[in-house]
């Protein structure tokens, strides 16, 4: 299997040139060059997440690494994680579910993808006698995914951008407090989006690397997190039916990539009626579902911040595979123009979402609501991301049919204050984030308007 570029301008890479890259040359993201199919059959054998993981995983990875050298790299990927099955699956009735993802050790679903990329950036470093600096921003739960992800790996430093703003005490204190000479979180006086921009800068100046020194992507536009969350996707099909019947997903999103995780899944075979794309008041996508519409607006703080974006970053790879139908020109031709002028492609196009895509735009005000329902309801907690996803699902539940999962993504104790905002009190915390509030603090306080980040990753690098 080789990767090319979604803009058509940087090709034949094999996957460990597209893991340590990131993202493409020309600015698009790096996409297989056909879609591997799974035998379902075969899955239907299996019984947990590592060997459904050891089934799909290699089918990416041939032009890199041997089959046997991945499976022996799978069995020691994802760790500490409170559920033996990783997963968690909470049943609301016989038509909906809860796909609980948050039992890694940041309590998150990016624990799932992470922990992949990190443990196949180790295997490269390693086989190639390298370092790497992990350059990154966060809205919440990437940049806690990351460090725990990498801190054990001494041949990568990292380096996260903290931004002003209204992630959680618990999820700031998951990046501040780690005590590891290899990582380096900074708080940066600067929006998320001033972060990014600092980030974007950094991955095409390189100042502050060393010579033959990486520069590691470890946002969702790397294409192994992508991988790491097909694999959920799967198993929870095989799970709840034994992929006998097409399930529907509403899934909360920002970047995309989880959404269109489930989107690759359905490439590869898993059976899939619909997914549901459940943004908060920050509604591009939502928009452009309804209407046709991508065009980039403010940002707005909202009480699920890790979905606070004006730009879906992985909404490319949908809009070249599906919608375009992999036209590179086409799509580099549309973003080259984005974001001063907004996206909108032909009707005939624009028209397939129907047949697999819904969306939902759920306000704060909608979101608390959705958290009281299923509390007073079904005595389930949720997080206001899980909650966006379980408000679409209660507003367009007339409009599906069969079963409908929808992805918890983080768990609710990481956002005390919405909870308490909800009148909803939470008991079982779990030890790893009631620890951290106690912690000490160590970071570095820096400037988003002048080089001092740069400076500074080059004087602990």
């Amino acid at each position: 299997m080789l990767f090319h570029s979604t803009r058509g301008k940087d090709s034949d890479k094999t996957f460990e040139e597209v893991l340590m890259q990131g993202l493409a040359k020309d600015g698009g993201l790096f996409m297989p060059n056909h879609w591997p199919k799974i035998d379902i059959e075969e899955l239907r054998h299996f019984d947990n997440f590592i060997d459904v993981a050891k089934h799909i995983v290699p089918l990416f990875t041939d032009s890199s690494f041997s089959k046997i050298e991945v499976e022996n790299l799978l069995d020691k990927t994802w760790h500490d994680f409170d559920k033996k099955d990783l997963i968690n699956i909470f049943e609301i009735d016989e038509s909906i579910s809860i796909l609980e993802l948050f039992h890694g050790p940041t309590s998150a679903f990016k624990d799932f993808g992470l922990q992949l990329a990190a443990a196949f950036f180790n295997k490269t470093l390693q086989t190639q006698n390298k370092t790497a600096v992990v350059f990154g921003a966060t809205s919440g739960d990437t940049g806690s995914a990351a460090i725990d992800a990498c801190k054990e790996f001494s041949l990568i430093k990292s380096f996260i951008l903290i931004p002003e703003g209204n992630m959680s005490e618990i999820q700031r204190k998951q990046m501040t407090t780690v005590d590891k000479e290899n990582v380096f979180p900074i708080l940066a006086n600067g929006t998320f989006d001033d972060c990014q921009d600092i980030v974007k800068k950094g991955f095409k100046e390189r100042t502050f690397l060393k010579d033959n020194q990486y520069l590691l992507a470890v946002n969702s536009i790397n294409w192994v997190r992508i991988i790491g969350q097909i694999c959920y996707y799967f198993y929870v099909s095989l799970k709840i039916n034994k992929l006998s019947e097409p399930l529907n997903f509403s899934v909360p999103t920002g970047n995309f990539g989880n959404v269109f995780a489930c989107y690759a899944a359905s490439k590869m075979g898993m059976p899939l009626s619909k997914i549901v794309v459940a943004v908060n008041s920050n509604n591009i996508l939502d928009r452009f579902f309804k209407n046709n519409d991508y065009s980039k607006m403010q940002v707005n703080e909202t009480i699920s911040p890790s979905m606070d974006i004006s730009v879906a970053s992985n909404f490319e790879r949908l809009l070249y595979d599906f919608y375009l139908n992999r036209d590179s020109d086409l799509c580099f031709n549309l973003y080259s123009e984005f974001p001063n002028k907004s996206i909108k492609i032909n009707d005939d196009l624009w028209n397939k979402s129907s047949n697999l895509f819904m969306s939902y735009s759920s306000d704060d005000i909608s979101t608390y609501k959705c958290m009281q329902f299923y509390y007073e309801n079904f005595n389930y907690i949720m997080d206001p991301h899980t909650a966006v996803a379980a408000d679409a699902v209660k507003s367009l539940r007339d409009k599906l049919s069969g079963k409908t999962v929808i992805l918890s993504t983080a768990h609710p104790a990481k956002f005390p204050l919405a909870l308490k905002n909800a009148g909803i009190s939470i008991n079982n915390t779990p030890k790893k984030l009631s620890e951290v509030l106690n912690k000490k603090e160590t970071a570095k306080k820096l400037s988003t308007e002048d080089n001092s980040i740069f400076e500074y990753i080059k004087e602990k690098n």
